[in-house]
């Protein structure tokens, strides 16, 4: 399957949900959760009823290449009415663990998304998978619906997908220099041969999930 290829996503479910009584919909997505270095981010894209056509190469960003997710990126921030990034740190993802960390950077994107006016009490929510991890750390819960394979499905959820990973790859790019030997520009701190090379001879950094490297059974020069 070449990237690009499949179906393009559509409001089908977007439309359900704002026909049954929401203002808005904010469609989320998370990438990094898998990695075994840097932060997990979570993409979140606000539509309404009047939102306009979505880009039409717009993809679940696992679908694209990075050329063209850098070019999507704006396109789908300028498309929805709001959207933000959360992340949660690798410190973050060692102390609590990903469902809960994906609910910290989960509920910083819905922070930012209200600091630049987005009426997100209103909205309601759709998010990618088959676990709602964002209740748990609200205060107030919100509508929340899941939907598997929604990056694929739904445009709101690729939109928050690509924006979300180009946000993420874009911080791991920017750790290259600091770090060379982890080759973090190319493989973005998941688990590639170069990769796991490194850490097997220089060790992990503090941008290593240390708590995902032993439970990999990663062979390193040190983890604490």
């Amino acid at each position: 399957m070449t990237p690009g290829s499949t179906v393009a996503p559509t409001l089908e479910i977007e439309r359900e949900l704002l026909s049954s009584g929401a203002r808005f919909v904010i469609g989320v997505d998370e990438v990094g959760r898998g990695a075994l270095a840097g932060p997990v981010a979570v993409g979140m894209v606000v539509i309404d009823a009047a939102i306009p056509p979505h880009p039409g190469r717009l993809r679940d960003s696992k679908l694209l290449s990075e050329a063209v997710r850098e070019e999507l990126a704006p396109e789908c921030a300028a498309w929805g009415l709001y959207s933000a990034v959360g992340e949660a740190t690798p410190a973050e993802i060692d102390e609590h663990g990903i469902v809960a960390a994906l609910g910290l950077a989960g509920w910083r994107a819905l922070g930012a998304l209200r600091e630049s006016g987005a009426a997100v009490d209103e909205a309601s929510v759709l998010l990618d998978g088959n676990h709602d991890w964002l209740n748990p750390v609200l205060e107030r819960r919100m509508h929340v619906t899941t939907r598997i394979k929604g990056d694929m499905s739904c445009a709101s959820v690729a939109a928050a997908s690509v924006i979300a990973k180009v946000h993420r790859d874009r911080i791991m790019i920017g750790l290259h220099d600091s770090f060379p030997a982890y080759e973090w520009v190319s493989n973005k701190g998941y688990a590639a041969p170069a990769h796991l090379a490194a850490i097997s001879e220089f060790g992990p950094c503090d941008h290593h999930r240390r708590t995902w490297l032993h439970r990999a059974g990663v062979r390193a020069a040190a983890i604490d």
